[in-house]
C-alpha cells in the first residue's frame, strides 16, 4: 500500500485549498507579508508535492506597502469551473483595534501556471473568503463576517452572489451560519452533493483548540444543521497527537470517486509548546456514509501520520532539488520570496555581477515598508542555511548577512558592517520583542576583502551561528540560541493582540541605514537538510 506521509507542505503553508483538474491535484497556502502572493503546489498522486507557482506577482494584484506583520494574503480559495481557475484571497491591512481592514479579491486564468488577471474587488466585510460555482451557474461568495459590536468581532458566515458578468457581487449579503458553540468561526466552504449544500467551517481559533466543523442544508441560504459528531476533524482534547492545531480544511475527490481533505496542523516540540515550522498542511482520508454525513475514514477525529494514498495512485519519482543556489542572469528560485514588495531591479540585480546576487542596502529590518531581504521557508526540524558574501562597507550603518526572521520584532542576524578605522567586522544580533541584543561583546574582526562565509544550523529549537573565512573551515559564532522565540506560539505570548501567523525564514539582507545603498553580493546560498 502506498502510504501518504503528513505534512504534505512542510514549514509555514497553512490555509490549503485543494482543486483537482482531471490528473492533476493542486493546493494553494497563504503566504501574508510575504511577495509574491500565494503558493500552489501540484502533485499526480497526492504524495508527492512540488511549489509550481505564485499567482500574485504584480503590485496591482497586490499592494503590501505598509501592512503590518501577519497581515497580507490571508487563505486563498482556488476552484476551477469551464476551463477557468479562480482564485479569491484577502489582502489584510490592518488588524489592530476594533476594526479591520480586510478586502478581499478574485484574479483568474486559464493557464494557472501563466499569468493572472489584475483583481476584481469583491467585499471587505471579512476575510477568508471563498467562491462555490452551483450547478445552475449560478456563483457564491462567502466570508467570515467582522462585527465588531461590543467585542463580538466573528459574527458568523456571509453569503452573497457573484455576477461573473458583471464582475461583482450582488444582491444583499446574508448571514447564513452563526457558528457552533466552537466559536472564532471563519474559513468558510461551500459544496453540494445529493441535494445538500454542505458548509465547512474551521473554528476554535488558529491554536491548541483549532477544529474543523461541518453543516448541511437544503438550501445555500441555510439553516445549516451541524454534524451530528462535531468537529469531524479535530484534537483539541487530545494534547498529545502529534498533529496538533488541525483546522481549516477544503475537500477534494479522486478520479475513483474516494474522498481526502487537506487542513492545516502544527507540530510542537513539546506538548502545548512551539511550533517552530509554523502551520503546515496535512491531509486526511474523509468518506460519506449512509447518513449523507462526511467522517474521518478512520473512524476518529484525529488524523494521522501516514494515510493511505489513493488506490490508483502511481507514485510519481520525487524531484529532489539541489541543496545550493547558483545565481544566474535569469530568475531566482522559486522557493524565493522578498517582505512586501516585488523582488525589482531597483534594489536586487542578478546582472550587474555576473554570478552573484546583489542587493542594494535600504531600510531596517523593523521596516514594514522597503527592506532588501530576499528569503525561504524553514521546513525541516534539522537544516543549515549558508550563504557566501561579498561586502565592502565603509561604516556601520551599511550591513549584510544571513538573516533568520519571523517578523519585524523577532529575528537573529549575522552580518558584516563597516567601523571608524575601515575594517570590516562580523556582529550577531537577537532581537526578542524588539529587544535587540549584540551577542558579541567584541565584534569579530574580519579580513579587508575577501568573501565570508555566513550559517545557521537548527536543531529542533536550538540555533546555532557559524561564519568562515575558507568553505568549510566554519568557526562557532556565540552560543546556542533559542530559536524557538521563531514562532507564532512565542510571538503571539509576548502580545496576545499581535496577528502571528508565519513561520521562520533564513534570508539574505542588506542595510544602508544612510540612504545611499551600499551594494552586497552574494555568490550561493545553500539550504541543506540533515533529516525529515
Amino acid at each position: 500500500m502506498n502510504l501518504i506521509q503528513n505534512p504534505i507542505l512542510k514549514g509555514f503553508n497553512p490555509d490549503p485549498s485543494i482543486i483537482r483538474v482531471g490528473e492533476d491535484y493542486y493546493i494553494a497556502t497563504s503566504t501574508f507579508e510575504w511577495f509574491p502572493g500565494v503558493q500552489i503546489h501540484h502533485s499526480k498522486d497526492l504524495i508527492n508535492w512540488e511549489l509550481v507557482t505564485h499567482p500574485l506577482r504584480r503590485i496591482s494584484q497586490l499592494d503590501m506597502l505598509g501592512n503590518p506583520d501577519s497581515c497580507g494574503v490571508w487563505a486563498p480559495c482556488l476552484s476551477y469551473h469551464d476551463g477557468t481557475f479562480y482564485l479569491v484571497y484577502s489582502n489584510v491591512r490592518s488588524f489592530d483595534g476594533i476594526w479591520k481592514d480586510t478586502p478581499n479579491y478574485l484574479v483568474t486564468t486559464d493557464d494557472i501556471l501563466g499569468e493572472w488577471s489584475d483583481p476584481i474587488f469583491l467585499s471587505a466585510s471579512g476575510f477568508d473568503g471563498s467562491l462555490f460555482h452551483d450547478e445552475d451557474g449560478r456563483k457564491w461568495f462567502t466570508s467570515m463576517w467582522c462585527d465588531h459590536r461590543k467585542g463580538k468581532f466573528f459574527g458568523g458566515t456571509l453569503l452573497q452572489e457573484y455576477d461573473h458578468q458583471q464582475q461583482k457581487v450582488i444582491g444583499k449579503p446574508v448571514q447564513i451560519f452563526p457558528g457552533s458553540e466552537l466559536g472564532i468561526t471563519e474559513a468558510p466552504h461551500i459544496y453540494k452533493r445529493n441535494g445538500y449544500y454542505y458548509l465547512i467551517t474551521a473554528e476554535g481559533g488558529t491554536e491548541y483548540g483549532h477544529a474543523v466543523s461541518l453543516a448541511r442544508s437544503e438550501s445555500i441560504y441555510g439553516p445549516y444543521a451541524l454534524h451530528p459528531s462535531n468537529p469531524v476533524i479535530s484534537v483539541r482534547e487530545d494534547p498529545t497527537a502529534p498533529l496538533q492545531k488541525c483546522g481549516h480544511a477544503d475537500l477534494v475527490e479522486t478520479p475513483t470517486g474516494e474522498w481526502y481533505a487537506v487542513f492545516l496542523v502544527g507540530r510542537p516540540l513539546t506538548e502545548g509548546g512551539r511550533c517552530i515550522l509554523g502551520r503546515e498542511t496535512a491531509i486526511e482520508q474523509v468518506e460519506w456514509r449512509a447518513d449523507d454525513w462526511l467522517y474521518l475514514k478512520q473512524g476518529v477525529s484525529a488524523p494521522r501520520l501516514a494515510v493511505p494514498a489513493p488506490a490508483e495512485a502511481s507514485p510519481q519519482v520525487s524531484r529532489k532539488r539541489p541543496a545550493r543556489t547558483n545565481f544566474t542572469p535569469s530568475t531566482l528560485d522559486i522557493h524565493f520570496q522578498s517582505l512586501r514588495i516585488p523582488m525589482e531591479e531597483d534594489w536586487l540585480s542578478l546582472t550587474n555581477r555576473p554570478g552573484y546576487l546583489r542587493l542594494y542596502g535600504r531600510e531596517s529590518l523593523s521596516s514594514f515598508h522597503r527592506q532588501s531581504l530576499v528569503a525561504r521557508r524553514v521546513q525541516h526540524f534539522q537544516v543549515k542555511v549558508s550563504a557566501c558574501l561579498d561586502f565592502r562597507p565603509t561604516h556601520f550603518q551599511e550591513m549584510a548577512g544571513l538573516v533568520a526572521y519571523y517578523n519585524t520584532s523577532h529575528w537573529v542576524y549575522l552580518h558584516i558592517s563597516g567601523g571608524e578605522d575601515e575594517n570590516r567586522y562580523l556582529q550577531l544580533i537577537y532581537c526578542d520583542n524588539f529587544n535587540m541584543q549584540e551577542i558579541l561583546s567584541d565584534p569579530i574582526l574580519l579580513p579587508k576583502t575577501g568573501e565570508i562565509y555566513l550559517r545557521f544550523a537548527f536543531d529542533y529549537g536550538n540555533l546555532q551561528a557559524y561564519y568562515a573565512l575558507e568553505e568549510e573551515s566554519w568557526r562557532q559564532v556565540g552560543d546556542v540560541l533559542d530559536g524557538s522565540i521563531l514562532s507564532d506560539d512565542y510571538v503571539r505570548g509576548t502580545d496576545r493582540y499581535r496577528p502571528a501567523f508565519t513561520g521562520t525564514f533564513v534570508g539574505m539582507c542588506c542595510q544602508d541605514l544612510s540612504g545611499h545603498q551600499k551594494s552586497a553580493d552574494f555568490k550561493w546560498y545553500e539550504y541543506l537538510e540533515n533529516r525529515q
